[in-house]
Formats: structure tokens, C-alpha cells, sequence
């Protein structure tokens, strides 16, 4: 009669998980950038003679000038600049608590030699999401070898889609929030476009008022367009780089999981060459 190993249960989580709703990072961060733009850059020492309506003294009150978008687009940018923070935080648990290149190597080494004991033992120590895969994989490898009823083609087959399984189960966790980051870069950019259309309507009415143009009102226009441009492109810089960044470094983390299925996988076709 056939006998089969329970599936090892898999690790717990530990250390930042991340933040599951992002709505609340968000709507933080729209009152301190309300606020910042009320309270700091309309403060009325930035402004000739304290008045808000008149020409800025400096730069805090030339941005103030750049109207109510300049709100949502450091609305923006805060909201980039915690989700990084975030995820900075949430991927350093989830690649453990050694360096990647090391524990890839070591437990490909101990894979190969069959110490598969001494392999769990270093996926406890690592923890994080890597730990997590490679346990998976370990498990299900202890599991079809004390299966009689299974060809050696359905028990690496079986290897495989347990590592797939428990990959999958992970990314989630390692590109929560990373949509939102790659939403901004788009919105950073139509936002300042928005708000360098309206100086610049705004610019075409003092031209065309009274048959003469409002200097005041012209040079205000000209700074609401200029500043929306300029904080909406620094806001997408942003997103862009932490994108990328964490990007990279998942992409970095999911080809050491292949690397190490692919181990376990071929050290069982390796050590069980009499199989059929």
C-alpha cells in the first residue's frame, strides 16, 4: 500500500507585510499636501506686502501661484514617495534575512548533496518569500518520493507546480501597491498638463482684457503654467524610478525561485534514475 508524506504547512509570514489599502496612504497624503500648500507656501510672508493676491516674494510663494493643482500633484508626489517607503520596507522581509546570492547558492549546494534537512534548516533561518517557495518545494519533493502510485514524470511535474503554486501565492504580496506607483507616472504627467493648460488660459485672458494686457495677471498665468509643468514632471521622475526600482528587484527575486525549482526538480531526476 502506497504511503504519502503530509505536505509541510507553509511558513508564516513575518515582518512588514505591507500595506493592503493604499486608499488611506492616499487621502493622508492629500491633507498634509492641502495643508503644505494652504498653510506653508500660502503663508503670507511669501507674498509683497502679505497679500496672497499679489506678486510672491520667493519661491514657496511663486509655486503657491501655481493654483489648486499644484495640491493634487503633490498629492502625488507624497503618495509615490510612501508607497516606496512601503514597499522598500515590505520586500526587505520578503527576500529574508540573508543576501539573496548567498542563500541561492548554499541551498542549491545542499539540494544537490540530498540534505534536504539542512536545506529546511536554512529556509528557517532566511525566512521572507524565498524561504517560503523553496519550503514549499522541499515539501512537495519529500512528499512524492514516499509515493509508490506516481511515475517519476507526474512526481516532477508535481515538484514544479508546488514551486509555481507557492511563487504564485507570494507575488502578490511582492507587487502590492507597485499599480498605484505605475498609475502616477501617468497621472503625474496629465495632471501637470491640466494645470499648464489652465495658466495658460488664464495668460490668453489678461492678454485679451480691455485691449491691453494685465501684467499682473499675465505673469501669474505664465507661473501657474511653469510650475504645474515643472512639479508634474518631477512627481512622474519619481514614480518612474521607484517603479523600475522595485521592478528590478522583484524580477531579481523570481528568477532565484526559478533557479532554485529548477534544482530541487532536477536533483529528484537525478537521484531517482531508476525510476520508469
Amino acid at each position: 500500500m502506497a504511503t504519502t508524506t503530509k505536505a509541510a504547512a507553509p511558513a508564516k509570514k513575518s515582518g512588514f507585510g505591507g500595506i493592503k489599502n493604499a486608499f488611506w496612504i492616499l487621502v493622508i497624503c492629500c491633507v498634509v499636501a492641502y495643508s503644505f500648500y494652504y498653510l506653508v507656501l500660502g503663508n503670507p510672508d511669501n507674498f509683497v506686502g502679505g497679500d496672497r493676491s499679489g506678486h510672491p516674494a520667493n519661491l514657496m510663494g511663486t509655486v503657491y501661484k501655481g493654483g489648486i493643482v499644484v495640491g493634487i500633484i503633490l498629492t502625488l508626489l507624497l503618495s509615490v514617495i510612501c508607497l516606496g517607503v512601503e514597499r522598500f520596507f515590505a520586500l526587505k522581509t520578503a527576500f529574508g534575512t540573508m543576501s539573496l546570492p548567498k542563500f541561492t547558492a548554499q541551498v542549491k549546494d545542499l539540494i544537490k548533496k540530498g540534505d534536504f534537512a539542512g536545506a529546511q534548516a536554512l529556509c528557517d533561518k532566511m525566512k521572507g518569500s524565498v524561504a517560503n517557495v523553496v519550503s514549499a518545494s522541499i515539501a512537495a519533493y519529500k512528499d512524492v518520493e514516499g509515493n509508490n502510485t506516481m511515475k517519476k514524470a507526474q512526481k516532477i511535474a508535481k515538484i514544479q507546480q508546488a514551486h509555481e503554486e507557492a511563487t504564485q501565492l507570494e507575488m502578490p504580496t511582492l507587487q502590492m501597491n507597485l499599480p498605484i506607483v505605475a498609475t502616477i507616472v501617468t497621472l503625474g504627467t496629465l495632471t501637470a498638463l491640466f494645470g499648464t493648460v489652465l495658466g495658460m488660459i488664464n495668460s490668453f485672458q489678461a492678454l485679451s482684457s480691455g485691449g491691453g494686457a494685465d501684467s499682473m495677471a499675465l505673469s501669474a498665468g505664465i507661473s501657474e503654467a511653469l510650475v504645474n509643468t515643472a512639479s508634474g514632471i518631477l512627481t512622474s521622475w519619481f514614480a518612474v524610478v521607484i517603479y523600475n526600482f522595485f521592478t528590478n528587484k522583484i524580477d531579481k527575486l523570481t528568477y532565484a525561485l526559478d533557479e532554485v525549482g529548477y534544482t530541487i526538480a532536477a536533483t529528484y531526476d537525478v537521484n531517482h534514475t531508476e525510476e520508469a
